[in-house]
């Protein structure tokens, strides 16, 4: 018996809300899996989203182009809408900017900006919850490092709390003409650009 070839698989899925980042659950009552949206064989999310975070996952059966990914060391932007409870201030954005300590660790600086309009993306379901006496507002916000529950931590740190949060960028790669559940596979253009900025000549 010989093994089976190598064939690398370089994939974008738009993740909906309430979705697990993995293909199999062990709970009693199994929670929606991405087994639910992909049928391709031996591949892995790189990073996560969480059970309650919307937006863009890379999935691939490439470890040595994952390891640079998830590795602190090799740093790539990542870019979230949060919609926040309130209007943030500038004060706050400016801390957002700056770093804030989460569980005494200094956030590295972020790009942080309010958007002036609600992002045209589909309604959330289930919707967020609204009070009516209490606004939201969307801001965008660029990390270079993706610790546990990040976005949603600095938010609250300043005052924001994240009432919905959606990935629509890693590196160069966005949810571009992806639909809530729909995924593609990575142009060779796409692929080269993400190695270029994460791997080594010698790697490539």
């Amino acid at each position: 018996m010989t093994d089976r070839q190598y064939i690398p698989k370089y994939i974008l899925f738009n993740k909906p809300y309430g979705v697990l980042c993995q293909f199999t659950d062990d709970r009693p009552s199994p929670r929606p899996t991405l087994k639910e949206y992909i049928d391709i064989p031996e591949i892995y999310s790189v990073g996560r989203l969480d059970f309650d975070s919307e937006g863009l996952l890379l999935l691939t059966n490439d470890g040595q182009l994952k390891h640079r990914l998830i590795d602190p060391q090799f740093e790539h932007s990542r870019t979230y809408w949060a919609q926040v409870e309130k209007i943030p201030t500038k004060e706050a954005l400016q801390q957002l900017r700056n770093g804030v300590t989460i569980q005494g660790y200094r956030t590295k600086p972020a790009i942080a900006k309010l958007l002036d309009n609600e992002p045209n993306i589909p309604v959330r379901e289930p919707p967020i919850r609204f009070r009516a006496n209490i606004p939201t507002a969307w801001v965008e916000l660029t990390l270079t490092e993706g610790k546990n529950r990040q976005v949603r931590k600095m938010t609250a740190a300043v005052g924001f709390p994240t009432l919905r949060l959606v990935r629509v960028a890693i590196a160069h790669l966005s949810l571009t003409d992806l639909h809530v559940g729909q995924w593609r596979i990575l142009t060779d253009r796409e692929l080269q650009e993400l190695r270029l900025k994460v791997m080594p000549r010698r790697l490539r």
